[in-house]
């Protein structure tokens, strides 16, 4: 895997995306020194006709390649908003959980983001998203705690993107407590999380399959892109 060389935080943040699929391009790569992690894994109704069961699986183990890519002196932040499939409610934040397990990530913090205000009832969705910080290594200083619980995800690209407020909080957090220069998303989607990382003046690498989202996270502008306030939307991202 080719990632852009250590600078300093004050040079041109860079942003690479490949198209490719993410498990092929996690399962050549090495682990990612100098990276931490922020991504979304994909919704068992992005990865149409996989079945439930065989999804569950699916997520689990590409969870625990995605940590056994991430250094010790990284973290990998996963964002994931639960999912209800023929009246089964499936916690995405439990399957990571289970993933970190196997790879011996203990969970450094769990934060609930709100897509509605608090006491809003959504039929059939969850009123929230989950924020979840694995690392072997890193631990977070307790005098630079952030709130558990976000008011709310802030502005999206679109209706299955990452929040702008959360995807600030995640990178924000690898600036100042990992010593990583590079954010590395291998489900970027639109490249909310790269977008995140070169604002915060992070080298940005992400992986998407989809040619035209490809392209677009290779592009994308937070100031000219955000069109929406994601706590009035139905449905997000992972």
């Amino acid at each position: 895997m080719k990632t852009p060389p250590p600078r300093a935080l004050a040079d041109a943040p860079t942003r690479v995306v490949h198209c490719e699929d993410a498990l092929a391009w996690l399962t050549r790569a090495p682990v990612l020194d100098g990276c931490s992690v922020f991504t979304s894994l994909p919704d068992v109704s992005e990865l149409a006709p996989m079945g439930l069961d065989a999804w569950r699986r699916w997520f689990v183990d590409a969870a625990a390649l995605v940590l056994a890519r991430v250094p010790d002196d990284g973290v990998a932040v996963f964002y994931q908003t639960d999912t209800k499939v023929d009246g089964r409610w499936i916690d995405k934040g439990y399957l990571v959980q289970r993933a970190a397990e196997e790879t011996g990530h203990p969970l450094r913090w769990h934060k609930v983001v709100c897509r509605r205000p608090a006491g809003t009832p959504i039929p059939g969705r969850p009123g929230y998203a989950h924020l979840l910080c694995f690392s072997r290594g890193v631990t977070p200083d307790p005098s630079r705690a952030t709130p558990d619980v976000l008011p709310s995800l802030g502005a999206m690209t679109w209706s299955r993107a990452m929040g702008l407020d959360a995807a600030r909080l995640a990178v924000r957090f690898i600036r100042t407590h990992t010593r990583s220069h590079t954010v590395v998303d291998p489900f970027c989607g639109h490249g909310t999380a790269l977008a995140a990382a070169n604002e915060a003046g992070l080298h940005a690498v992400g992986v998407e399959l989809g040619a035209k989202r490809a392209r677009r996270a290779r592009r994308l502008d937070l100031a000219r892109d955000l069109v929406r306030d994601g706590a009035g939307e139905g449905a997000a991202e992972g």
